[in-house]
């Protein structure tokens, strides 16, 4: 075997992946590949799921998403110049790139959400440690300069993205679903690979498992949009071939292109990352100025609460004082500290 799927689309990509978790983990173990990745629409929901069910399956879980990033900045939200938002593929190679990648898809709804969840290149070079990053479908800002025509830009930006991820760290991502626009996109790609070095990596962007479900996820284009499947003029995938393909299918795709199948699993050797069950990971409360100690300042905030609500009842006060040294037994006194900041923002 030397494929793996690196761009698959579960069905937490809302009304657009047509891929049940379960099922996709399946096929990628009956089509005998030891790894497939889930890159979901600027997501990651599905995640915990994906990587229990891979397990399950027997194959390696690759934690990823493809993200959007803004044409200008994330803070910048301006209906005429930016709608446009491009796709970028990143995959976590480690805990670190998990992290990174959790704070990027959390920061691209907290600060950057217009139209889509959005990231900027200046995020990106902040939390790119840990990081593989895919230069996207044809929506990728290379394929798309190279589509317009700035094959200079096209280049430079691919150049930008080795330095940022490293020499085994970037690849340029050729599809090909018998679109026009592909097939001028990777002859763009090609070039810049042949030109610079950059490795390219073959894959597809399956939103469904098999080829006769692209009707499944065509409902789900329509629903997103508000059509009917009957609306000619409606949004809609122009090809059929948005599936999860076997190694013999994808071979014949670049077929002078055996090394990007090959770093299919080179990517996959590269990425270790592995979820821990049974322990609780929460974070850190960040205490005002002043404090210093957690529990401390936790006790200090009840006893206050207490001198409002109860002024003198012994049998209360006993009460709190047990509860108290049961959370900070258990290690929950952030996580209190952290419930009654939101609770109190709210």
């Amino acid at each position: 075997m030397s494929f793996v799927h690196l761009h698959v689309h579960t069905e937490f990509s809302l009304l657009d992946g047509a891929c049940r978790i379960d099922k996709v983990a399946k096929r990628a173990a009956e089509l005998g590949m030891p790894a497939l990745a889930v890159t979901d629409h600027g997501v990651m929901y599905g995640a915990v799921a994906f990587y229990k069910a891979c397990k399950a399956a027997g194959i390696q879980p690759i934690i990823g998403c493809e993200v959007y990033v803004a044409p200008r900045t994330r803070h910048d939200k301006e209906q005429a110049r930016d709608r446009d938002y491009t796709h970028l593929v990143l995959l976590c190679r480690n805990e670190t790139g998990y992290h990174n990648l959790c704070r990027l898809v959390s920061v691209s709804f907290t600060e950057g959400f217009y139209v889509k969840p959005r990231i900027d290149w200046e995020l990106l070079e902040k939390h790119s440690e840990g990081l593989i990053c895919l230069s996207g479908c044809v929506r990728g800002y290379i394929p798309q300069n190279i589509l317009r025509g700035d094959y200079d830009e096209a280049k430079r930006k691919a150049l930008e993205l080795r330095k940022l991820f490293g020499e085994d760290g970037f690849y340029l991502e050729i599809q090909n679903h018998r679109i026009p626009e592909e097939e001028r996109a990777s002859a763009g790609l090609i070039r810049i690979s042949r030109e610079t070095g950059i490795p390219l990596v073959l894959t597809n962007d399956a939103h469904y498992i098999n080829r006769e479900d692209a009707y499944y996820q065509d409902v789900l284009m329509a629903i997103q949009t508000g059509k009917s499947v009957s609306d000619p003029d409606r949004l809609k995938m122009a090809t059929e071939e948005l599936y999860l393909k076997s190694e013999e299918e994808m071979a014949q795709l670049f077929p002078e292109q055996r090394e990007a199948m090959d770093n299919t699993l080179k990517i996959a050797s590269l990425c270790s990352f592995e979820f821990e069950f049974g322990h609780y990971h929460l974070p850190k409360f960040k205490l005002p100025a002043g404090e210093t100690d957690s529990a401390a300042y936790l006790r200090r905030l009840c006893n206050e609460g207490f001198s409002r609500r109860f002024a003198d009842r012994p049998e209360v006060r006993s009460q709190l004082d047990y509860e108290l040294d049961m959370i900070e037994k258990m290690g929950f006194v952030d996580y209190f500290l952290i419930v009654a900041d939101f609770i109190g923002y709210a």
